[in-house]
């Protein structure tokens, strides 16, 4: 489960921020063959970019799905904006904004920082992943291998 994965990475043990998790555990749970190199990409995304701005779970869960609904040629651009549109929407309506410094002030504590953010934005990459891993003709590259 995406969820258990995201959460096992934001843990202090692997000590990822919250993009790095939502990239590392979409990787790990739909086998996107990332690299080292461009699972680290994420890193920058951390702490809303590292300026409480947009949150970096959202940013770490848009990536994922930017590599799992995009083909070889990214034929259907329209389509990949509607499922990242969709997300966001869904987001938004689960967690009240993408805003990082308030859901800092909602979510945030001491002991596990934005595990509760991580573990919510998992559960919606989840949902959308799903919806339309059944409903999608793309080519999605994870889906071929």
């Amino acid at each position: 489960m995406l969820t258990d994965k995201v959460m096992k990475y934001y843990s202090e043990e692997n000590d990822l921020n919250c993009a790095e998790s939502m990239l590392y555990g979409a990787n790990e749970e739909y086998d996107l063959n990332l690299s080292e190199d461009a699972l680290k990409t994420m890193s920058a995304f951390g702490g809303g970019m590292a300026v409480e701005s947009v949150c970096g779970a959202l940013t770490g869960a848009v990536a994922a799905l930017g590599v799992m609904f995009t083909g070889d040629k990214s034929i259907d651009k329209d389509r990949r904006k509607e499922i990242i549109a969709d997300f966001y929407r869904e987001f938004e309506k689960k967690l009240g904004t993408d805003n990082c410094e308030l859901l800092k002030e909602k979510y945030r504590d001491e002991v596990d920082g934005c595990l509760k953010v991580v573990e919510l934005s998992a559960e919606v990459l989840e949902e959308i992943v799903s919806k339309y891993d059944k409903e999608t003709t793309m080519n999605i590259r994870y889906m071929n291998k």
